[in-house]
């Protein structure tokens, strides 16, 4: 029997502002008796979704529906060594209120960039280095989470999604698992939010007619549903990790899939 009744893949972007309408933000949904389908915005002058748009979809659709595994690809925290520099607690929801404090990149016509530039927030503050990178980075070689402007950077995604994160823990409370933050193994009958890395299988599935924004989310929602259909994501809830990489990865997050 499946664990979950449906499964969300989002290809994040972190363009512009939160009140913007991005054709890199996508959203597919499957179901185990359906193959993933895109899920466009509301109707409304935005042809494409926000990134306030999204969560606020997610927030409603979460509280009210059957338990769903989301996959969002963006970093869900920061290198151990970040909390190192800025003397920070090793608690999650601590790093995601200070982040937002410093980078207030929820806000309607804030842009990353204007906090980068000292526009906005203070988020010179809170600087990272390129060089730090969490144990899931090195582990699958993604690029760090600090590391902006170049091809494949996940860094300005990261800083955009963060507060909405947040924004999706104060309004869910314990109607949603935020792992591994909130427990390796999530309850039974819980919607799971999860870190995601479509690279990891958008190669093992035909793009057909689909950008490569909405090939990833696709990918991500496809992957979800076939591999709870062979009862196979237990064992991605518990990665094969030593016990001291296990510590680090309950304060860096982990990506959802990585072994």
């Amino acid at each position: 029997m499946p664990q979950f009744a449906r499964y969300l893949g989002l290809d994040y972007s972190g363009a512009q502002t939160p009140i913007s309408s991005l054709r890199g933000l996508r959203l597919y949904e499957a179901t185990p008796a359906t193959p993933p389908r895109e899920i466009p915005p509301p109707p409304s002058p935005r042809k494409y979704w926000t990134r306030r748009g999204v969560a606020e979809w997610l927030s409603a659709e979460l509280r009210a529906g059957p338990p769903t595994l989301v996959g969002i690809d963006h970093a869900f925290s920061f290198p151990l060594r970040y909390f190192e520099a800025h003397a920070l607690p090793a608690d999650w929801p601590a790093f995601l209120d200070d982040f937002q404090h410093h980078w207030p990149t929820d806000e309607d016509n804030t842009y990353v960039d204007f906090v980068r530039d000292g526009i906005r927030g203070h988020g010179i503050d809170r600087a990272g280095n390129s060089r730090w990178r969490r144990l899931a980075e090195v582990r699958s070689r993604a690029k760090s989470v600090f590391h902006f402007d170049v091809q494949g950077s996940v860094a300005k995604s990261t800083h955009a999604g963060l507060p909405w994160l947040r924004h999706l823990g104060r309004e869910l409370g314990d109607r949603a698992h935020f792992w591994p933050f909130d427990g390796w193994v999530p309850p039974p009958g819980r919607s799971v939010i999860t870190e995601v890395y479509p690279s990891l299988w958008s190669r093992a599935f035909p793009p057909e007619d689909r950008t490569p924004d909405q090939h990833d989310a696709y990918a991500v929602a496809r992957w979800f549903r076939e591999t709870d259909a062979a009862d196979r994501l237990t064992r991605f809830f518990q990665p094969a990790l030593t016990p001291p990489e296990r510590s680090v990865a309950a304060i860096e997050g982990w990506i959802f899939g990585l072994a």
